[in-house]
């Protein structure tokens, strides 16, 4: 889909693409930027939207062959296509929204050095188009290397200066720009777009002259929807995020210091190595058995296979392993069939519980998949993930004096054996001609499009990432819940019922919900967007270099394999890593880090042991594999180095109130 019809090399390692992708091209403004991913276990790389063709549905991207991934790509030729092509992404130029009368008397002087003298051109090129012509200054360190210059001089008065002697002018971009200004120039703003260094040397001239500086970060983004928080700068004391609140920002308000340090940390790690463990199929383990036609003590679970802790902390291999048909069975036989029962109505989707452990207990473990079909689009999924303990489980009536049915490991059986064994239920339904639009593939999404699907509705998914399932995704290790056997399986199921699927499509960037009902025929949405952007504590030296957001952390692991050595994604784990949260997420957080070569990973959880909020098993399972936990303790400020790296936390010791 995302085929190159144009490649150009515009100066030694700079590269000009022309990309097709349609939606794209009619929705982007000039500032914004897009993601690139060659392939499958390629790294996401964000750029400039350069320019674009909304008639040849075509968008043109510029880029510098400096690193593995974009020296591969570099290597690609027309005709050749990218996998994952998504945007547009982050905010457009702020004068776009400017009123005309207000925009005509505006004085513009655009400061670019480098490639990033490529994303200014569609910024001058819009206004140029509203009758404005302005004053830019390129700056390359020779003249052979710059790019653009007949393109702008077409469109605005041009300025040019290198390093050394080979144009007319040698020297910094600063230099012009002062000598500009001193010569009677009048500017109501300038727009630097460059290498951080440079953009910070220019806002100091516009605070010297007291002229509006306005800059584009070029920090390091993972996933370019807000997401992981990897883009964080801060801006007027507060945490921005370059991909969602940018790329544009007050260039007053920057903290460039620390907008470098970010920026080299990703940098510094690149091409470490990653984890050397074999790569394997991941999935269930199934254990064939017999028939079961006596149980042992009805008061205590059937324990369950898990893989030993000083094992498993050496790859990422799903945990529990599962019931066997026989363990499985035993298990079910100990629920009293309650004639009220409690446990349906705890859980979200109200299964009807006691019926499928009724079948699984009698060995027809079909008949039980159909009663779980019935209510849940995600058996496998949520017998895995879901908080049994404080849904279904902890209505158990065996719970209030012995140990609770395993009703979520029942129900992830039940679903590995229905996978295993090839059981389908759901079949495609004759069509109602109704169009509905369902925004975001996660848990929600893909429930929702499954129901609507079974009603006879047309049903597109779009999708902002490359990958579909959302949190399952990006969110959950692949030792909690397998991606290949278990989500994409599930996908699979509602693709089969005729649903489409769009990847790389960002609803509110790409295209809009509006343009969805009026242009594309849908007549309804459903926004299923998920969790968003990550949360911060807002304490001292949050920003360090070391200091990650568990989306951010997770992401890159779960959704980039930055643990798989054949993917390109760096993720950076120091030897003693703090988490600071005690639920699920924190406790996935602690367990990868320790699995990418954490020596020592603590839990900092600001309440007791008793108040964690993670599932007991994932609690359960950290302690086994050495996570340490210091309870009753919360972060007062984070500690860096000269250089601007972690190096210690504060914290005070809590006590509980009433």
């Amino acid at each position: 889909m995302y085929q190159i019809v144009k490649k150009k090399n515009l100066a030694l390692d700079t590269y000009l693409m022309d990309v097709k992708a349609p939606r794209l091209a009619k929705a982007a403004q000039p500032g914004q930027f897009l993601i690139v991913k060659m392939s499958e276990k390629g790294e996401r790389i964000p750029l400039t939207i350069t320019d674009y063709n909304r008639e040849k549905g075509v968008v043109t991207i510029v880029f510098k062959a400096i690193g593995k991934s974009t020296l591969e790509m570099a290597s690609l030729h027309e005709g050749d296509a990218f996998s994952d092509v998504v945007g547009p992404l982050g905010k457009p130029a702020e004068f776009l929204h400017l009123p005309p009368d207000e925009l005509k008397n505006k004085k513009y002087v655009f400061v670019a050095g480098g490639v990033g003298i490529a994303p200014i051109y569609p910024q001058i090129k819009w206004l140029h188009s509203q009758g404005i012509r302005v004053d830019a200054i390129l700056g390359a360190k020779t003249y052979g290397l710059l790019i653009f210059e007949k393109e702008l001089k077409e469109i605005c008065n041009v300025y040019v200066t290198t390093d050394d002697n080979s144009s007319q002018h040698q020297g910094l971009v600063t230099d012009i720009l002062r000598t500009l200004i001193e010569s009677g120039k009048q500017y109501n703003e300038i727009i630097a777009i460059g290498p951080l260094i440079m953009m910070k040397f220019v806002v100091d001239i516009a605070k010297e002259y007291n002229i509006k500086c306005t800059v584009s970060l070029n920090s390091m983004m993972v996933d370019g929807t807000g997401m992981c928080g990897a883009c964080r700068v801060s801006v007027g004391g507060e945490t921005k995020f370059t991909c969602v609140d940018g790329p544009e920002f007050d260039g007053y308000k920057v903290n460039f210091a620390e907008a470098m340090q970010r920026q080299a940390m990703y940098n510094n790690i690149e091409g470490k190595k990653q984890l050397d463990a074999e790569e394997e199929n991941e999935g269930h383990v199934c254990h064939i058995g017999g028939v079961v036609e006596e149980v042992r003590d009805h008061k205590k679970r059937i324990p369950i296979s898990e893989i030993p802790a000083k094992e498993r902390i050496t790859h990422f291999k799903e945990v529990c392993l599962g019931y066997t048909v026989e363990e499985a069975m035993m298990e079910a036989q100990r629920c009293l069939q309650c004639k009220n029962p409690f446990c349906v109505q705890d859980c979200p989707v109200y299964i009807d519980i006691p019926g499928f452990i009724k079948q699984v207990a009698e060995g027809n473990f079909e008949k039980a998949a159909q009663i779980i079909n019935k209510d849940s689009a995600l058996p496998a999924v949520c017998g895995r993930v879901c908080p049994q303990e404080t849904q279904c489980e902890g209505a158990c009536i065996m719970g209030k004096k012995f140990d609770a049915i395993a009703i979520g490991k029942l129900e992830r059986f039940v679903a590995d054996w229905s996978r295993e064994n090839k059981i389908e239920f759901d079949k495609p339904v004759m069509k109602n001609g109704h169009k509905i639009a369902v925004i975001g593939s996660g848990p929600a999404g893909i429930t929702c499009a499954r129901e609507l699907l079974l009603k006879g509705y047309e049903v597109t998914v779009f999708e902002a990432l490359h990958q579909y399932g959302g949190v399952l995704v990006y969110g959950i290790p692949s030792f909690r819940l397998p991606k290949e056997t278990v989500v994409d399986y599930e996908i699979e199921n509602v693709r089969k019922l005729g649903a489409t699927f769009e990847k790389n499509v960002v609803v509110g960037k790409t295209v809009t919900i509006e343009t969805l009902m009026k242009e594309e025929g849908f007549e309804a949405v459903f926004i299923a967007s998920g969790a968003g952007l990550p949360n911060f504590m807002n304490i001292p030296g949050e920003n360090l270099n070391g200091v990650v957001s568990a989306n951010e952390f997770l992401t890159r692991n779960n959704l980039l394999f930055a643990y798989k050595k054949e993917y390109r994604t760096p993720n950076y784990v120091g030897k003693k890593v703090a988490v600071v949260g005690g639920g699920n997420v924190a406790m996935d957080a602690a367990r990868t880090a320790l699995r990418l070569g954490g020596g020592e990973v603590y839990i900092v959880y600001r309440r007791s042991e008793e108040e964690l909020p993670a599932r007991i098993e994932e609690i359960h399972h950290a302690k086994e594999e050495g996570i340490v936990f210091n309870v009753l303790c919360n972060p007062i400020e984070i500690i860096g180095d000269e250089k601007g790296w972690v190096k210690a936390m504060r914290c005070i010791r809590m006590q509980l109130g009433e």
